[in-house]
């Protein structure tokens, strides 16, 4: 049975919902190999991608009956981190629609979106050092980025768990909306993204996410690039035009 439902496929967006509510859309090796063949899919053609999950959760971690006969050559393997590496270096923004639970794996796929928008009941924790493991499918150096050192720390090793409010207010997430009107939000925002020039936001977000040595040499080669393109002159000449009395 498929982990993953396709909600929405359009020329500009792929809707992708975790789909399996009877283990609380914990994520399995199906599920990890399901998503890369998204990622694939999405290299080749890019496009938008917005995240969800089922009903009061958006994943509840990895599937721990599957992590518990996990040894050394798993972890080895990044079997986690290097699928939420991959998402998040897909070419356009990735939206993360979380409500209900999004714990562990689950906290640590939304952590690699660009945007998170959440639910009136989303839930966000790392509770993995109470299994004996680490957070290690990014949580351990993207939750400092998103949310700081000291609240960061306060969830990996004190098991802290952020509402929604808390959410917004530390910066994780950067809206909340009632349940019924979430997805309908990332759709909103992703329209907005869309109504951009593309290949202007795909080099957007590249640049964005290189280090801060590289800059601004990596500004100025994406700048030299895209004022060659066929649409900056397009988009310019349409706003010059509006601008005549």
């Amino acid at each position: 049975m498929p982990a993953l439902r396709r909600v929405e496929d359009r020329a500009d967006r792929l809707h992708v919902r975790l789909d399996r509510p009877e283990v609380r859309n914990a994520i399995d090796r199906a599920m990890v190999d399901e998503l890369h063949a998204v990622c694939a899919e999405l290299e080749e053609r890019p496009r938008l991608l917005l995240l969800s999950g089922t009903e009061k959760v958006f994943a509840s971690g990895a599937d721990i009956a599957e992590l518990r006969e996990r040894g050394r050559e798993d972890a080895l393997a990044g079997i986690n981190s290097r699928l939420f590496v991959r998402i998040a270096r897909l070419p356009m923004p990735v939206i993360a629609a979380v409500d209900g639970w999004a714990l562990g794996g689950g906290a640590e796929l939304a952590y690699a979106a660009d945007f998170r928008l959440a639910g009136v009941n989303a839930r966000f924790g790392n509770p993995e050092v109470g299994l004996g493991i680490i957070a290690a499918a990014g949580a351990t150096w993207r939750l400092k980025e998103l949310v700081g050192e000291a609240l960061a720390l306060e969830m990996l090793l004190a098991g802290r768990v952020l509402d929604a409010a808390e959410a917004l207010a530390a910066g994780l997430v950067s809206a909340v909306h009632p349940s019924a009107g979430l997805v309908a939000a990332a759709d909103a925002l992703a329209d907005r993204i869309a109504e951009q020039d593309p290949l202007a936001v795909r080099y957007t977000k590249r640049v964005f996410r290189a280090p801060r040595d590289a800059h601004p040499d990596v500004d100025d080669v994406a700048q030299s690039v895209l004022f060659e393109s066929p649409a900056k002159r397009e988009r310019m000449t349409a706003f010059l035009e509006r601008k005549k009395p």
